[in-house]
């Protein structure tokens, strides 16, 4: 550390009964109270370069009280000494308080040639500010004089002064380099106060000069320095604090959660524009902070846009932020991940259309206004501003592989928070269908989600547990899923059937090497309703109970005889290699299940699920097309019990 020396004589102040006198042949004529502590002194020495004793000294006389003195005694007792010639030692740790003291003195050139201010001035730009750890002890000093070192205009060289030396490539290194990931510079500047770091980091990114991935870093170490742990009991808060003051002892948490929830507001608004300047899982930590500090909504948003930009690189602990809403009751915060994704859905949107050639092969539905990269999009992202849509603009495209990233972390999202019993099932179903199709290549995980909220959540209605069942595709299902969910109590029936006849109708594919002859629309009608039926009468949903009772028997091979298995379907998919069936999937099939069950009792050809699944399980393994035809003038004959 750098010093100065100032003047040539020894020390001669000396204390007796609590006063500080200098030791000379002439008597002293001047009395200075000073942080009670009193000083016996000579006008000559120190009016001729004080200007505010000269003047105190006219009104006051020979005895003058200087209250609120920066810098205190010591600094007062340096002044004079530098006055009678004293030698006094100058460092980056006493050149501040002394610069204050000088000033409030007025020991300015205007009061004598040579005054302590100019020399203070001229030692600070010529030497401390020129090397690291001088300049950063000035910076640490000024945060206890703030207001006069900003008047002084010290705060401002010496924060210069550091940024300088941070993008400058010939600053000599510390002796204790940083060992981890964040620059070197990271852990010196890090010990400041957050408007002191604020503004080096201001200026540090001003000049271009010092690439945005080690801006991130720097402020990853800030970060971890000074920001509360998120962790499962709660808020833990750092007992240093990082501000211009300090904290008393008396300081309580509400005090100290808006010192943080103001540090917050600061890191958010130095995040850098690069997409991978900062990692997605320091991102969602600081989104968790934002929750447990109750940061502003602005924060909040700038953080989740910058979640949405990189989501695929996150984790499924990372997307878990606990909830500390008083209107919430689900343990993690659902919300901020809804909103996440419908910025992501802004993401997929802003991709390029593609060419004309590729566009007509898609779905007429595809471009409507309400579906938007293959999915459709919830009303709140159909909502969103133009400015929201061209921030996104800035985000990388999204890959397909990407997509399925995102997919499979929303599926084990969604696993985590079924556990709950709280969930709310609309929100549940909002965050599964604001994934796009194209995400979820097989919906393995969607089957765990459904199985799971169905186990944390019992007594959900029958109408409860279909719309649930919905989000599932079980055409996407793997053989090991289907024999779990043929087997499944939990489902309803018209799902277990549905996962019976895909799995029937894959290993007919496959007998017949992947080729299927027949559409859908080739099937008798009582076989699709009998897929797509929704009965409401009482009488109906008890053969409904007798059917699901028998069909999980079959499904687990209770029954050897009656050749319903899932084996036995497989043995039967041989011969009928015609059977396909597509299930409508759009989101008002109930209303159309509903016109469909309205006609078909006009028609007098309303019957229970008992008769159709009886009528569809005695399909003989010989004949199956010609037996299929028949199918539907069969059920007109009525059957009897």
């Amino acid at each position: 550390m750098k010093f100065m020396k100032l003047g040539t004589r020894p020390d001669t102040f000396f204390t007796a009964d609590s006063v500080r006198s200098v030791c000379t042949e002439v008597a002293t004529d001047l009395q200075i109270l000073v942080d009670n502590c009193l000083y016996h002194l000579h006008k000559f020495p120190l009016l001729s370069k004080c200007m505010l004793l000269q003047a105190l000294c006219a009104d006051a006389g020979d005895v003058v009280e200087l209250p609120g003195f920066p810098g205190g005694a010591e600094a007062f007792e340096a002044c004079a000494k530098f006055c009678y010639g004293i030698t006094i030692t100058v460092s980056a740790r006493n050149l501040v308080p002394l610069r204050c003291a000088a000033a409030h003195l007025g020991m300015s050139e205007a009061a004598d040639r040579g005054n302590l201010a100019a020399k203070l001035d001229a030692f600070l730009a010529s030497c401390l500010l020129r090397r690291w750890k001088d300049a950063l002890g000035v910076l640490h000093s000024t945060r206890h004089y703030a207001p006069l070192c900003e008047d002084l205009g010290l705060t401002s060289r010496c924060v210069d002064a550091v940024a300088a030396l941070i993008v400058s490539p010939d600053t000599a290194l510390p002796a204790k380099s940083s060992t981890s990931a964040s620059p070197w510079w990271a852990h010196d500047i890090a010990e400041l106060g957050v408007d002191l770091f604020w503004r080096i980091m201001v200026a540090v990114k001003a000049t271009g000069a010092v690439h945005e991935k080690t801006v991130g870093d720097a402020l990853k170490a800030y970060a971890r320095r000074w920001l509360p742990n998120v962790a499962k009991d709660g808020l833990s808060l750092s007992a240093d604090q990082p501000f211009d003051h300090d904290a008393g002892s008396g300081a309580d948490v509400k005090q100290v959660t808006t010192r943080h929830r103001l540090l917050l507001k600061k890191i958010v608004s130095l995040l850098p524009a690069e997409r991978d300047a900062v990692s997605c899982g320091f991102l969602l930590k600081l989104l968790k902070a934002a929750n447990i500090l109750g940061a502003s909504v602005a924060s909040k948003a700038e953080l989740v846009r910058r979640v949405a930009w990189q989501l695929e690189e996150a984790s499924v602990a990372d997307l878990l932020v606990p909830s500390l809403s008083c209107v919430s009751e689900t343990l993690y915060d659902v919300d901020a991940v809804s909103a996440i994704l419908d910025e992501f859905a802004l993401r997929c949107a802003a991709v390029p259309p593609a060419p004309p050639a590729l566009a007509l092969s898609g779905s007429p539905d595809d471009d409507s206004p309400a579906y938007s990269g293959g999915h459709r999009r919830s009303r709140s992202a159909e909502s969103v501003s133009f400015d929201g849509t061209r921030r996104s603009l800035s985000a990388a495209p999204v890959s397909q592989g990407a997509l399925v990233q995102v997919g499979k972390l929303v599926d084990g999202f969604l696993i985590a928070v079924a556990k709950d019993p709280n969930m709310p099932l609309d929100k549940l179903l909002a965050i599964a269908e604001a994934v796009p199709d194209s995400a979820r290549p097989e919906h393995d995980g969607m089957y765990k989600v459904v199985d799971t909220y169905l186990k944390a959540h019992p007594e959900m209605s029958k109408s409860a547990r279909k719309r649930l069942c919905r989000v599932l595709n079980c055409r996407k299902l793997s053989k090991k899923a289907c024999t779990h969910a043929a087997q499944n109590e939990l489902l309803p029936l018209r799902v277990v059937v549905q996962v019976l006849f895909f799995e029937h109708a894959r290993a007919a594919a496959l007998a017949s090497g992947g080729h299927a002859a027949v559409a859908a629309a080739d099937l008798p009608s009582n076989i699709r309703a009998l897929l797509s039926n929704k009965s409401g009468s009482s009488e109906d949903e008890e053969a409904d109970r007798v059917d699901e009772q028998r069909l999980r028997a079959l499904a687990a091979g209770a029954s050897p005889g009656d050749d319903w298995s899932v084996e036995g379907l497989r043995r039967a998919a041989s011969k009928i290699d015609t059977l396909r069936m597509k299930l409508a999937e759009d989101e008002d099939y109930e209303d159309r299940d509903a016109a469909a069950a309205e006609f078909a009792r006009k028609a007098g050809l309303a019957r229970s699920a008992s008769l159709r699944f009886r009528a569809f399980c005695a399909i003989p393994a010989g004949k199956p097309k010609r037996m299929l035809s028949k199918l539907w003038p069969l059920g007109r004959s009525g059957v009897s019990h």
